[in-house]
C-alpha cells in the first residue's frame, strides 16, 4: 500500500464527510444557552425544537421554533438539546445528551446531506440511500485499508478493516452482523464487507487471483447463504 493516500473524487468525499466542520460559533452556542432549546414530542415528526418559556415543577410552557406556537408539556417528556458543536456529529457516543430526540435529529441531518454512515459507539448504523452513491469505488477501498476507525469517516469498510485488523493481530475469530428490518440494506452491506474484505486478502505482492475475481465468487456465495437463512 502506498504511503500516501490515494486521491479521492470530491463526488465521493461530500457523501462520506460533513461539508463543513462542527459548528462551534460562539454566537450560536450563546443562543442555544439563552433559549434553552430543548426536543419536544410532536406528532408525524416525532420531535420538535422548542425552547422553554416558563417552568414549573411538573410542566413548561414551550415555543416551537418553527411554528412559533407556544404550548404546555409534561416536564418528562421534555428532551435536551445538544449544543451546536454537535451538529451531523459521526460517533453519537460523544453527544452530551444522548437520548431519542437527539439521535434521530443527527441521523436525519447526516441522511439528508448525503451521509448515509454513523456511528454509535461500537456501531455502525446504515440509512438505506435507495440509490447507488459513489463510496465503494476501489479508491475508496484504499483510502480506508489499515486505518483507524476515527481516522476516516463513517464507513461499512472501516468496520470490515477493524475486524479484519484485529483477526490478524488477536489471531481470533472476528464476526460482523448486518441487522434491521427487510429493506433496510442489510444484504447489500454484507456484499460491501465482503468486496472490503476480498481486496485487502488479495493486496499482497504476487497475487496471482484478483480481487474482483474472488469478490464475485465469494458475492454468490454469499447471496445463496443469506437467501438460505431466510435474512432477504
Amino acid at each position: 500500500m502506498s504511503s500516501k493516500d490515494p486521491t479521492i473524487d470530491p463526488a465521493s468525499l461530500e457523501h462520506l464527510r460533513v461539508a463543513q466542520g462542527p459548528t462551534d460559533d460562539s454566537a450560536a452556542q450563546s443562543d442555544w444557552a439563552s433559549k434553552k432549546l430543548v426536543w419536544v414530542p410532536q406528532e408525524n415528526v416525532g420531535f420538535a425544537a422548542a425552547s422553554i418559556i416558563t417552568e414549573d415543577k411538573d410542566d413548561c410552557v414551550v415555543q416551537l421554533q418553527e411554528s412559533g406556537k407556544k404550548l404546555t408539556v409534561p416536564k418528562d417528556v421534555i428532551q435536551k438539546m445538544n449544543p451546536p458543536k454537535f451538529e451531523k456529529v459521526e460517533d453519537m457516543a460523544n453527544l452530551t445528551y444522548l437520548n431519542e430526540a437527539s439521535v434521530l435529529y443527527n441521523l436525519k441531518s447526516r441522511y439528508y446531506s448525503g451521509l448515509i454512515y454513523t456511528y454509535s459507539g461500537l456501531f455502525c448504523v446504515v440509512i438505506n440511500p435507495y440509490k447507488r452513491l459513489p463510496i465503494y469505488r476501489e479508491e475508496i477501498v484504499e483510502w480506508y485499508k489499515g486505518k483507524k476507525r476515527h481516522e476516516r469517516p463513517p464507513h461499512i469498510f472501516a468496520i470490515a478493516d477493524t475486524a479484519y485488523r484485529n483477526m490478524l493481530q488477536d489471531r481470533e475469530d472476528q464476526s460482523i452482523l448486518c441487522t434491521g428490518e427487510s429493506g433496510a440494506g442489510k444484504t447489500e452491506n454484507t456484499k460491501k464487507v465482503i468486496q472490503y474484505l476480498a481486496s485487502v486478502a488479495t493486496s499482497t505482492k504476487n497475487q496471482k487471483t484478483t480481487p474482483s475475481n474472488i469478490i464475485s465468487k465469494l458475492n454468490v456465495s454469499s447471496s445463496i447463504c443469506v437467501f438460505i437463512l431466510g435474512i432477504i
